[in-house]
């Protein structure tokens, strides 16, 4: 099956590289591209892509707020892509905001091109990119930021069994399923198993949410290891 990407980005170049790398690829398709998150929540909306690579800050209307729009929809419009933020080292609060929006990660604008292409799949495959450590460490430092959300958060993990608790705390440390499953001994389709009924128990989208929930729930507190 054909990834249907957009490219949003208000640098030219960046949008032309992206997807020149993107459309050399047999099972990805670039259906277009815009220049600021106004245009682009448009371009999605007529296009229906998979997954919207969206800049951090632009013009017009920044990513978060074109994230938002498209993760959030008005009443009548049933198309969510997956999103995928773009940002370089100097990231900030809009980043661990789009993730609180729904996001389904990020990705830094000089990572290999290889990489690239693994999280447009990634993402499209309806995980979260929050594999490399770079991640784990940034969005460490914004739940450090601000004080952890003790009350409904946490009541809400009293729904959790203690092994789900344990898989959603050792995916808020940034263990890939693989790692989750060497640490507990079992099954890596297990830990798949208990990641979809933590997700589904906790009402949250995705990896991404998960992390932030953890953070913010208290169950995890930055620089935990």
């Amino acid at each position: 099956m054909t990834i249907k990407v957009i490219i949003v980005d208000d640098q030219a170049m960046v949008r032309a590289g992206f997807a020149a790398l993107l459309a050399a690829q047999s099972d990805i398709d670039v259906v277009g591209d815009a220049p600021d998150g106004r245009q682009g929540v448009e371009l999605s909306r007529r296009t229906h892509p998979d997954v919207v690579l969206m800049d951090v800050r632009m013009p017009e209307m920044d990513g978060l707020e074109a994230a938002r729009q498209l993760l959030d929809p008005p009443t009548g419009v049933v198309h969510r892509p997956k999103v995928l933020m773009l940002t370089t080292f100097d990231v900030d609060d809009y980043v661990y905001e789009a993730l609180r929006a729904g996001a389904s990660g990020f990705l830094l604008k000089d990572a290999p091109p290889a990489d690239l292409i693994s999280a447009v799949r990634v993402v499209a495959a309806g995980e979260a990119l929050l594999a490399p450590s770079v991640t784990r460490r940034l969005i460490a430092d914004f739940a450090q930021q601000r004080p952890a959300r003790r009350r409904d958060p946490s009541l809400r993990l009293h729904g959790l069994t203690p092994r789900e608790t344990e898989v959603l705390e050792l995916i808020a440390r940034g263990l890939s399923n693989q790692e989750i499953a060497a640490s507990l001994v079992v099954a890596e389709q297990t830990v798949k198993t208990h990641i979809g009924r933590v997700l589904a128990k906790l009402g949250l989208r995705d990896r991404a949410q998960a992390v932030i929930f953890a953070y913010e729930s208290g169950l995890v507190a930055p620089g935990d290891r």
